[in-house]
This record gives structure tokens, C-alpha cells and sequence, in this order.
């Protein structure tokens, strides 16, 4: 006998007994159906600190996102974390090791930055500011950094101002894509958030470091509805926002199953308002998120 055979042997030897015993004491061996233990979504959880997270600091955002059972989360701009651009290498590297340290992923960062207006010098002004945010994202070991479009001006030509969108977000992917970044653009804004608007905004930037940030907004059921705006852009998701999964207006079901048909498997980011009893109302949000799935 082999000295690998020999291990193997001695190794069902030594287990057989056990298993023996743990056969005739489950809920199988005395005619009971043994529990079925739930199926994971082949999707993550994590939250925007807009508005819920507003006034956490880094540490209680890592506390209530562990005890809420979130895996990662998208830091806001201006909020009490303040994770922004002034931040020193040394503070980076700190706010990096943090979350390192911990089992929530830093996601991404959210601007609040946009490329609508037709004043050349405040969109130059929000091209450098997002160019700066990218850097940061980098610097404090995000994956990404979220950007939007915020309306259409009246005084510009509608296709105008889509293909501004475009080329701006075009030389922000490539920029990102030298750091490491992914850019998502949030389906946002008064006649910007319509899907075939977003859909050419896209198409103008063209660029592979660029993806869509779903927003779950009520526009998404105008036009063609809601399957034919999914469908748009369902290939470029690279994150989704969700409001209070509650509400029965919004498809939330279908939403989710499109995106584990689509083959998505990133973050569904829940974007809710604040709490007195926030850990609870994570814990909730995530139970309903696992019951759309048919996995709760």
C-alpha cells in the first residue's frame, strides 16, 4: 500500500464512524426533510452614503454595513466621511488600509460632477474636478467613481448637448482607465435620465472604461417601458442604485431577474433615506433584495 493510499484509507477510517452517526441523527435519517440551506445571489449588496450614511464617519459606515450584512459601499461627495480631494497621500493611504482592513469593499466615489452646461469654462472646470476625484479614487483604493448627467438646457439643441455628454465622458474613461477606474455614468437628470438619451450618450463616448449606473427612477417605465429601456443599456450596467425597494411602483422583481439574465453581477447600491434605526432598516432592505431573487 502506497503512503498516499494509506492516508486516504486511514483518513474514511477515521471519519467513517462519525458519519455514520451524523447520518442516523439528521432530520433525513427519522423521515424529516433536512433544511435547505438558501442560495446566494450571484449579485452583491452595498450602499450609496447618500442619504443614509450622510453622517457616518468611515468607522460606523464599516460597522453598520458588516451588521447589515452589505458587502461594499459608494462613498458621496460632501458628506461627513469626508473622503474628498484635500485629503494628504498619508490620510489616503489611511482611509485605503481601512478598508483593506475590512470585508466592505470601497466600491467607488460619488460626484456629483456633470458636462450638460453650455458655459465651456464651468464644463472644463468639472472635466479637471472629476479628473482630481479620479485620482483620489485611486489613491484611496476604490474601483470607480460615479458621475452624471443633471438636465438638458433650453438654449441648446437637445442632440447638442448629448454629444457634449459624450466626448466629455469619452476623455474621463480614458483618463480613469490610466487609474485603475471605471467610470459610471448615473442615468440622472431632468430628460437625461430617458433611456434612449443615456443610450446616446453611450454611443458618443464610445469607450469600454465607461458604463451605466442604473438609477431605478420612475422615467424608466415611460417611452417603451420598462423592458424596452432595460434593454438599452442592459449590456453597459456597471452598477445599480436602488430607492426604498418597498415601493410598489417600480418592478423591482423584474428588474433584478433582467439583471441575473443580463449576466450582471456586480452591485445593486441601496440609495435610501436616513434612519433612527439604520442597522434595521439595512437588515430589511437586504431581505426584500433577497426575496425578489426568490433566495429568502
Amino acid at each position: 500500500m502506497t503512503t498516499s493510499s494509506r492516508r486516504d484509507f486511514l483518513a474514511t477510517a477515521t471519519l467513517a464512524p462519525l458519519l455514520a452517526s451524523a447520518a442516523l441523527s439528521s432530520p433525513s435519517a427519522v423521515g424529516a426533510e433536512a433544511p435547505v440551506p438558501p442560495k446566494a445571489s450571484p449579485m452583491r449588496l452595498g450602499m450609496v452614503t447618500y442619504n443614509l450614511g450622510k453622517d457616518w464617519d468611515i468607522e460606523t459606515i464599516l460597522r453598520n454595513c458588516a451588521a447589515g450584512g452589505f458587502e461594499g459601499v459608494e462613498l458621496r461627495t460632501t458628506h461627513a466621511h469626508k473622503v474628498e480631494v484635500n485629503l494628504s497621500k498619508a490620510e489616503r493611504e489611511t482611509v485605503k488600509k481601512r478598508f483593506a482592513d475590512s470585508k466592505v469593499l470601497l466600491y467607488g466615489l460619488g460626484s456629483a460632477f456633470e458636462y450638460h452646461s453650455p458655459d465651456q469654462a464651468r464644463l472644463k472646470a468639472d472635466i479637471q474636478a472629476t479628473q482630481d476625484y479620479i485620482v483620489l479614487a485611486h489613491d484611496v483604493g476604490a474601483t470607480g467613481v460615479k458621475v452624471r448627467p443633471n438636465g438638458l438646457p433650453k438654449e441648446t439643441p437637445v442632440e447638442k448637448t448629448l454629444e457634449q455628454i459624450g466626448r466629455s465622458l469619452r476623455g474621463l474613461a480614458e483618463f480613469g482607465a490610466q487609474h485603475g477606474q471605471v467610470i459610471r455614468l448615473e442615468v440622472h437628470g431632468a430628460g437625461t435620465s430617458l433611456l434612449p438619451n443615456i443610450r446616446k450618450i453611450l454611443d458618443v463616448a464610445d469607450h469600454k472604461n465607461l458604463g451605466a449606473c442604473w438609477n431605478s427612477n420612475q422615467s424608466d417605465l415611460e417611452g417603451g417601458g420598462f423592458d424596452y429601456n432595460f434593454n438599452l443599456v442592459k449590456r453597459e450596467i456597471v452598477e445599480v442604485h436602488m430607492r426604498d425597494i418597498f415601493l410598489a411602483e417600480y418592478p423591482w422583481r423584474r428588474l433584478l431577474n433582467g439583471l441575473v439574465e443580463s449576466g450582471y453581477r456586480g452591485f445593486c447600491m441601496a440609495e435610501i433615506p436616513e434612519s433612527r434605526d439604520p442597522v434595521r432598516v439595512m437588515q430589511y432592505f437586504r431581505s426584500l433584495w433577497l426575496a425578489y431573487q426568490g433566495l429568502q
